[in-house]
């Protein structure tokens, strides 16, 4: 494949050029295995190419640990050879966040039986504006008091990291629900008509629920966020 600008020769398709700084690629879409990982190249709607990045996993022990950072260390490495604007990935989790470890992009959920077309559509629709502000400076409402101490902070902090939420909302704490020993956990609500949702804290009996102000029009958009909070959750071993 040739640079779309200045017609160099590129070692991969969607490859950045070195030679003009230029992208050729916007979009990167992962499809995830635990041995095997698509990395397909979008620009605009056009697919450029697609790598394949294989591996053996190792059962268990510091050898699992090393197998599974070298693989994502490749996929990573895909993704950085692109440098492109947006990311999506469906398929294993565990992949998922050991790539995530070592990429300074973020990440988009994408759900279906063909991730790329999925994605492709997704592109027609409208872009959701981006809220580009410190995590804290999202938090705001008449309740300060967040139950889960370090954890429900942290739970809120993930949850304000996402660049289509605008505001979280702290609500009341209900201490009459059902005890449970497993820690603080958090989920967010299916989206409302709004494209708002909401953050579920639980810590033994106590509930709290937070309002959380989205970029989205609609419940499309919204259950396209909720989707993504709920992976950032689960990643921060939260939900």
């Amino acid at each position: 494949m040739e640079c779309g600008r200045c017609a160099s020769s590129l070692e991969r398709p969607g490859d950045y050029c070195l030679v003009c700084n230029t992208g050729n690629a916007d979009t990167v879409v992962l499809d995830l295995d635990r041995d095997r990982a698509t990395v397909t190249m979008l620009d605009d709607d056009d697919v450029l190419g697609e790598t394949t990045v294989t591996t053996m996993p190792e059962e268990e022990g510091e050898s699992a640990v090393i197998e599974l950072r070298n693989y994502a260390g490749k996929i990573a490495d895909e993704i950085r050879r692109k440098r492109p604007d947006e990311v999506y990935a469906t398929g294993d989790r565990e992949v998922l966040r050991a790539i995530r470890g070592q990429s300074h992009h973020e990440f988009y959920r994408v759900t279906g039986e063909d991730p790329v077309e999925t994605v492709i559509e997704r592109r027609g629709e409208r872009a959701l504006e981006v809220v580009d502000l410190p995590p804290m400076e999202k938090l705001g409402g008449s309740h300060t008091t967040l139950i889960g101490s370090r954890d429900g902070r942290r739970a809120v902090q993930t949850v304000a990291e996402h660049p289509h939420v605008k505001k979280v909302i702290p609500g009341p704490i209900d201490a009459g629900g059902t005890g449970s020993q497993s820690g603080l956990r958090a989920k967010v609500t299916r989206a409302d008509g709004n494209g708002n949702v909401r953050l579920l804290l639980r810590d033994g009996s106590s509930v709290q629920e937070n309002r959380i102000v989205t970029t989205a029009r609609d419940i499309d958009g919204g259950e396209r966020v909720r989707e993504d909070l709920n992976e950032a959750l689960d990643d921060a071993d939260l939900y």
